[in-house]
């Protein structure tokens, strides 16, 4: 990165520890926090879409759909993440591409399972053989994201199916005889309420979340935990940066960095529980309204 830095092996003390941490691989390190940020911020809110779908799936009156939404969070919820993690990418990219196959080669007649191996015609392909490196990052980023959200969107539905339940039914009968409808009395009265009830379970979601995110690591994707065991390995001097094993020091700086984000995440879920039990008639809310008085 600094022009003094052009000759490691001129380097040495200080100088050459600000020139290795500054290093090309060392830049992509940093930029992998970015990853990790960057798949908690797109996952929590589809995965928040996805349980409440679900939830609102359980409880349909429309028997299938209410099959399918339990389903959905039985399922999930009773294999193991790993597995999910590692079939969902590879079950939604044979998926896209035989769709494409079907829409750009329609003229091929050959069976894209050709024994054990899934062929399909060149021009299905996701990303493209031409496609230059960030698109094929992106798209492997966007299944693991999908993958994610599909996972901790099961245990969001569960979560949420019952902090629906949990708001008494009494407040529903009464919303409906002021006159309001049933849809209008589930986005007025149901949903503000349930999360007040849904947000202990989320909390701990999210927390799982968090401690998730190294499995990018088996997924292909280059995050910090692939970048903290290449660069804290040993290396030899056909490097340009000698040093020996280094990666209990490596782990130890992603030991520090999740152990930041949780106790940021806890402060910031600290607030917003506060600020929903505000008025409500629950024991967080009687307790603020025992230190008002």
């Amino acid at each position: 990165m600094f022009a003094s830095c052009a000759d490691p092996s001129t380097l040495e003390g200080l100088s050459w520890l600000l020139c290795y941490l500054t290093s090309g691989k060392h830049l992509l390190f940093y930029t992998s926090i970015g990853t990790v940020l960057l798949l908690l911020a797109i996952t929590a809110p589809v995965a928040l879409g996805f349980g409440f779908g679900g939830a609102m799936a359980a409880r349909s009156h429309f028997l299938p759909l209410r099959w399918f939404g339990k389903a959905y969070t039985s399922m999930v919820r009773g294999i193991p993440d790993i597995i999910f993690f590692l079939f969902v990418p590879i079950a939604l990219d044979q998926a896209f591409e035989w769709v494409r196959h079907k829409a750009l080669c329609p003229e091929s007649d050959l069976p894209v399972w050709q024994g054990n191996d899934f062929v399909v015609c060149a021009a299905a392909k996701l990303p493209l053989s031409t496609s230059p490196p960030w698109v094929h990052e992106t798209y492997a980023f966007f299944l693991a994201v999908l993958a994610f959200s599909i996972v901790f969107g099961a245990f969001a539905a569960n979560v949420i199916y019952g902090a629906m339940n949990a708001v008494p039914r009494a407040q529903m009968e009464t919303a409906e005889a002021y006159g309001m409808s049933h849809r209008q009395a589930f986005r007025r009265i149901l949903v503000p309420q349930m999360w007040v009830y849904a947000l202990p379970g989320l909390s701990n979601l999210w927390m799982i979340l968090i401690k998730a995110t190294p499995l990018l690591f088996i997924l292909g994707i280059r995050d910090i935990v692939y970048w903290a065991r290449e660069l804290g390995g040993s290396k030899t001097s056909q490097f340009d940066y000698p040093h020996p094993d280094w990666r209990l020091y490596y782990f130890l700086a992603l030991l520090a960095f999740y152990l930041l984000m949780t106790s940021l995440s806890e402060r910031v879920l600290r607030r917003i529980s506060a600020r929903l039990s505000h008025g409500q008639a629950t024991l967080a809310g009687e307790q603020q309204r025992k230190v008002a008085a």
